[in-house]
């Protein structure tokens, strides 16, 4: 297994009373993507966000591409972030801005790139999300479909190391959320950049893992190769696996 990009060691996280992380110790292998599945509230996104710094640990440590994060000021992590860019949930596009401006954003705010090159970017990432030419749409404008791939195209211009998802396919109807799976895979492939997704939504997870983990109260109960997940015995893996069986994955 290649070095660990991403690192967790025996990571704890509360919020008052509840623990939501308890004890949670994984890697995460070096251009490949893992998915971290688990039902509503296990602690999936709080684990996502520790690694650029949007939450902090009250125990163990996070490191990023070989380097420990765990106690960096704010100021710290904005190199972090220009390293690894997440995607969140429900994409976070500002309104007030167009499809271009949404991209270019963060392109004016961390390089000394001029227009030109900016405009450049902007229309080679629309590219590799497969939505070129919407440049001067609003995301009033965009389906829920077509936010989720702006804002992609968004979190790559950076050209990033790594990727984090957060529910990728959340509130997406059934050929929206594969076309998304697929875009997700097609772009790991094509920048070999590390990702994390994490999801409750199994067919999403074997469509664009290589390898999974496994997150319930808190603990992590599996993790292992997509191979391995389809031949373990956990029984709330296996409810997960079967449910998809139901639906019709393959």
């Amino acid at each position: 297994m290649a070095e660990p990009f991403i690192r967790f060691e025996d990571l704890t996280k509360s919020f008052g009373p509840k623990l939501v992380l308890d004890g949670v110790t994984l890697d995460v292998p070096r251009g490949e993507t893992m998915v971290v599945l688990g039902g509503s509230g296990t602690g999936k996104s709080v684990l996502l966000r520790h690694v650029i710094g949007l939450h902090r640990p009250d125990g163990g440590r996070v490191f990023v591409d070989g380097e420990d994060v765990t106690d960096f000021p704010e100021e710290r992590f904005m190199p972090v972030r220009r390293k690894v860019s997440m995607l969140f949930q429900a994409g976070a596009l500002f309104d007030s801005m167009n499809v271009y401006e949404n991209i270019a954003f963060g392109l004016r705010e961390h390089t000394r790139m001029s227009e030109d090159e900016i405009g450049e970017r902007v229309a080679r990432k629309l590219e590799l999300v497969e939505l070129p030419g919407v440049e001067e749409l609003s995301p009033a404008d965009l389906s829920g479909g077509m936010r989720k791939r702006v804002a992609l195209a968004r979190a790559i211009a950076l050209e990033p190391a790594g990727l984090l998802y957060d529910e990728p396919t959340t509130g997406l109807d059934p050929i929206t959320a594969t076309a998304i799976n697929h875009l997700i895979r097609n772009l790991q492939r094509a920048l070999g950049v590390t990702a994390i997704v994490v999801t409750h939504d199994i067919d999403s997870a074997l469509t664009v893992g290589d390898r999974m983990a496994l997150l319930h109260e808190g603990k992590l109960l599996f993790t292992g190769t997509v191979d391995e997940a389809r031949a373990s015995a956990e029984p709330r893996l296996r409810a997960f696996l079967d449910s998809a069986r139901l639906g019709g994955a393959r």
